[in-house]
């Protein structure tokens, strides 16, 4: 079983591996859709034997054919950009770095808050007489 991460459930919108092959994906679509190998092949307009062909691996989908199955089983297939990864130690070094910066920054522990005292209590709101 490939391994999905669920974008949106609602929207039916999931997140698939780069390197997850296209005999895996196949074989996933038609499980979740809970198709079998000739009804995808009828909804796609294509063969039994080549979906089988697809889902052992000996023969690779086209980006078009991927695409049509995909639609037959219920999904859409598309690609979208992704965010860079993220590099801990060059995360850590960053930090590190704004954390020196900062404990050299000049401390001086605030003056203490003048303000005017309040008013005793019940007096608020009441006309002088």
């Amino acid at each position: 079983m490939i391994e999905l991460t669920i974008v949106s459930e609602y929207a039916n919108i999931f997140c698939v591996s780069a390197s997850t092959s296209a005999s895996k994906l196949l074989t996933e679509i038609r499980a979740s859709s809970g198709l079998s190998q000739a009804e995808l092949a009828r909804r796609a307009s294509m063969t039994r034997s080549v979906i089988n062909a697809y889902e052992r691996g000996s023969r690779q989908p086209s980006v078009e054919a991927m695409a049509r199955l995909a639609t037959a089983g219920g999904y859409q297939l598309s690609l979208s950009p992704r965010p860079a990864p993220k590099d801990p130690q060059r995360a850590s070094r960053i930090l590190e770095q704004v954390v020196g910066l900062a404990e050299m920054l000049p401390y001086k522990p605030a003056d203490k808050v003048e303000a005017a005292p309040l008013p005793p209590v019940g007096s608020v709101g009441r006309a002088a007489r």
